[in-house]
């Protein structure tokens, strides 16, 4: 997967956690306030990680003198 790919899947994960977080807590449902916390950690690794590739391309462009 591209670094793009990666934080975009992770911001959408990101939002639907959220969403169902929020649902969650207004329906006092904690199967779906617990399923929203979890989707939103998935997201923010994804995130974490399409931001790590983009900083180890940035790195190998500098050694390799592609910018």
């Amino acid at each position: 997967m591209s670094s793009t790919t990666d934080k975009l899947k992770g911001l959408a994960n990101e939002a639907v956690g959220n969403v169902k977080q929020a649902a969650g807590k207004v329906t006092g449902n904690d199967s779906l306030l617990a399923e929203g916390k979890a989707q939103e950690l998935k997201g923010e690794a994804q995130r974490t990680v399409g931001e790590a590739k983009d900083g180890v391309a940035s790195v190998v462009d500098k050694v390799t003198g592609k910018h």
